[in-house]
């Protein structure tokens, strides 16, 4: 049998419940089912041919989902909030709004992917603008260190150009 037959499979016998699981966590059920779609299109990616526990394995795509979901409008969240801040005639127009917090949630996956000191230290350097010394001491490891991590992550940035 092949992926998308497994998956069509799936899709029948599991869909409804997902939908169901999703919507006493989400408490909509048009939420619930846009995310069970996501759900069934990253599955689509997926070797299914030793999957013996549909459920669990939906359910452990679902919270990822879900974590990113709540990420992603809590970035929109404080991004709006800043923008209210700004005089209207600086606001960027609602395209460059849209083209910004795409960046914003990729630049956020990104951060997420990176060990948790290179993570600490690329927000100390880029967004606190201490130098990598301050950095270096308040993470408790050498300038050499901070020098990789950032290394580590600028290289990150730049697959996220690519």
């Amino acid at each position: 049998m092949n992926t998308k037959d497994v998956v069509a499979g799936l899709y029948q016998e599991h869909c409804g419940w997902l939908k169901g699981w999703l919507q006493q966590r989400l408490g909509c059920s048009s939420e619930a089912a846009d995310l069970a779609q996501d759900i069934f299109v990253k599955v689509l990616g997926r070797n299914l041919e030793e999957l013996r526990e549909p459920r669990a394995f939906l359910r452990t795509i679902a919270h990822g989902l879900m974590v990113d979901r709540v990420r992603r409008k809590e970035l929109e969240r404080a991004y709006l909030a800043t923008l209210q801040q700004m005089p209207e005639l600086h606001a960027p127009s609602p395209e460059l709004t849209c083209s910004i917090l795409e960046t914003l949630y990729a630049l956020d996956r990104l951060l997420s992917s990176l060990p948790p000191k290179a993570h600490q230290a690329f927000l100390l350097c880029q967004l606190d603008g201490l130098k990598y010394a301050e950095a270096a001491e308040r993470l408790g490891v050498t300038v050499s260190s901070i020098k990789k991590y950032m290394h580590t992550a600028l290289l990150r940035c730049l697959e996220l150009e690519a």
